[in-house]
């Protein structure tokens, strides 16, 4: 598994999606315009990697890429291999809340 440091996500995340506007024929002005970004929010995001989430979000909404985001968070289908397993499974606590100091 690759280890990636925040400023390396930056830079990836940037290039994948102004390569995406470029693949769908956006403009920046256009695809500034169908999202609600501004040109300055989308270029500062295409030079620099800097934007908020809500501002990316509508990006990846008309790049067609927002459920690959959402989706990529989802944490996977447990697989059972046996009945003691899915017995342990039922009697964990889902957790509400982080851990304390």
């Amino acid at each position: 598994m690759l280890v990636l440091s925040v400023a390396k996500a930056q830079k990836l995340l940037k290039e994948q999606l102004k390569t995406r506007r470029l693949e769908l024929g956006f403009t920046q002005e256009a695809l500034a315009q169908r999202s609600g970004v501004s040109l300055a929010s989308l270029r500062k995001f295409e030079q620099k990697g800097l934007i908020s989430l809500e501002s990316f979000l509508k990006l990846t909404m008309v790049l067609a890429c927002l459920q690959d985001f959402v989706c990529a968070l989802e944490q996977e289908d447990q697989k059972f291999h046996s009945i003691d397993d899915v017995l342990k499974d039922a009697s964990k606590k889902i957790r509400k809340h982080g851990w304390r100091k």
